[in-house]
């Protein structure tokens, strides 16, 4: 309990000092990002199937469960050892440090949350432990005499021990740090500028808005995805523990590497470039057949191949690699950011200015690429250089450079369970950005494929939504989904997972009728 509650008191007060002084380097931020930074890439790749968007908080609670054990450690090793508990406390601290400081986005004050995290449980738990001691020491003595061969008089027995006062400075001080800890979130909460950037932040009228959306696009089936997914839903994953909080006001991208004219663009400059609206679908490289990391949005930006045109990249390159402001990279093809896709630097995401959450104040939008090499948020840098000279985060995990989005469909209903029997609609979405689809089939029981209703695509860059009528007899029932695109592929029945490349196969889905 000693030793827990040091820890607790150490890490709460790091963590208001990180809210004060360092909002990017609390202690369990940066020990969370190195531990992701160092992690296997199965080890992501199962966190994100077993917890989906949950996997940074799943990470969290993971990483306090851990620190509270060790805590307790270190607790009864400094009753064994006195002073060893302070040592291991300090070691915590550096390893916080550390982490912190080799940080992309380290500021100079990156030191200090670890620091004083690691400095307030090392001069706390040796008082406390001690304390603990006594108060174990006098329940002994006191144990002894109340024994009934203790024929002593009650006046010369042990004094009431002092447990009490011990589980008092014990709670006290780990509430204390919750407290601390409590604080630091509302304070930054409460001061992040780029969150009142945002609020403040009026978007500017497009100069090309989008297309309108087809008026039989969406079918509004029950069970079926929205045909544009609301900001709150869109699915989220990235390697930012703790969301970068970018004031738009020192914003900048550096354009350079491989090119004739390298450039530097503010937020003031980019705003006043004619933007564009568009719909993109994004999906994930982690969505496994028939997942849910997939979404589509109607986007505000300006298309990166009018910037790269004014770069001139030189000849041989054939690579752009994004930088996130925390550090993150991603490798795009350049000939995928210079022809005529709208692969845009995004500020706007469903009339709105970007969430925090999905890169505020700027991220990419590049149609028809998974979004680990296209997808950057909070991006800063694009530097045009070469696959064999560069390598992005996810290749050095062992991901394909390269990421062309797989051709997918999805069966929405009916979901895996009981339907009743009778009249009854089976109806998903597919998808190839950048190409299109032109077709899916449904198959039930093994039976022969039947053309489903397509409804008319937003463009060639967003999914589409289909159905088809069946009458559900009872039983059960294995439903299962092929697409076709516009270019005439038709969508393998090869199951792979997503590594390296992205998954693959046919959904399936069982249902009861009943």
């Amino acid at each position: 309990m000693a030793g827990i509650a040091a820890v607790v008191l150490g890490a709460g007060v790091g963590e208001l000092t990180a809210a004060a002084f360092a909002p990017s380097s609390s202690p369990v931020t940066v020990v969370g990002g190195a531990l992701i930074d160092v992690a296997p890439g199965w080890a992501k790749e199962t966190a994100i199937r077993l917890f989906g968007a949950a996997d940074k908080m799943a990470l969290v609670v993971g990483i306090v469960i851990v620190l509270l054990a060790i805590a307790a450690g270190i607790g009864i090793l400094e009753s064994w050892t006195p002073s060893i508990g302070a040592v291991l406390c300090g070691a915590l601290g550096v390893a916080g440090i550390v982490a912190a400081v080799t940080r992309a986005d380290a500021g100079g004050l990156a030191w200090a949350p670890s620091a004083v995290a690691g400095g307030l449980a090392a001069f706390t738990i040796g008082p406390l432990v001690r304390r603990a001691g006594g108060a174990m020491a006098a329940h002994g003595a006191r144990t002894a005499a109340t024994r009934p061969t203790d024929d002593r008089p009650v006046r010369d027995r042990p004094a009431e021990p002092s447990r009490r006062r011990f589980f008092a400075w014990t709670a006290a001080t780990a509430l204390v740090g919750v407290a601390a800890a409590a604080g630091g979130a509302l304070l930054q909460t409460g001061t992040r500028a780029a969150g009142a950037a945002r609020a403040a932040l009026r978007l500017p009228t497009p100069a090309a808005p989008a297309a309108p959306i087809p008026a039989a696009a969406a079918l509004h089936i029950p069970g079926l995805a929205p045909l544009i997914t609301p900001n709150g839903q869109f699915y989220r994953v990235d390697t930012a523990l703790l969301v970068p909080q970018v004031d738009p006001g020192s914003w900048s991208l550096r354009i350079h590497g491989m090119v004739d004219h390298p450039l530097t663009l503010t937020w003031t400059e980019l705003l006043a470039l004619p933007l564009e609206e568009s719909y993109t679908t994004l999906a994930c490289v982690s969505n496994e057949v028939g997942g849910s990391l997939i979404g589509t949005a109607k986007w505000l930006g300006y298309p990166i191949r009018h910037l790269l045109a004014q770069a001139r990249p030189r000849a041989g390159a054939d690579m752009v690699l994004s930088r996130s402001v925390d550090g993150f990279t991603a490798s795009t093809p350049l000939e995928v950011l210079t022809d005529d896709r709208h692969a845009i630097l995004a500020v706007g995401m469903n009339d709105a200015p970007l969430p925090m959450v999905h890169g505020f104040p700027v991220r990419m939008v590049v149609p028809g690429l998974y979004g680990y090499v296209s997808a950057t948020k909070w991006v800063v840098d694009l530097e045009v250089t070469r696959f064999d000279r560069a390598t992005a985060y996810w290749t050095t995990q062992g991901w394909a450079p390269r990421g062309p989005i797989k051709l997918e469909s999805r069966i929405d209903v009916p979901r895996t369970g009981t339907v009743h029997a009778g009249e009854s609609v089976i109806a998903g979405v597919a998808w190839q950005q950048h190409t299109g689809v032109a077709k899916v089939e449904v198959s039930v029981d093994g039976g022969p494929w039947v053309a489903a209703q397509l409804a008319p695509a937003i463009s060639a860059d967003t999914w589409v939504q289909w159905h088809l009528p069946w009458y559900a007899d009872h039983g059960d029932h294995v439903i299962r989904c092929r697409a076709t695109s516009a270019s005439g592929e038709v969508q393998t029945s090869r199951q792979a997972s997503p590594v390296p490349d992205g998954a693959s196969g046919w959904p399936e889905t069982t249902v009861h009728v009943a």
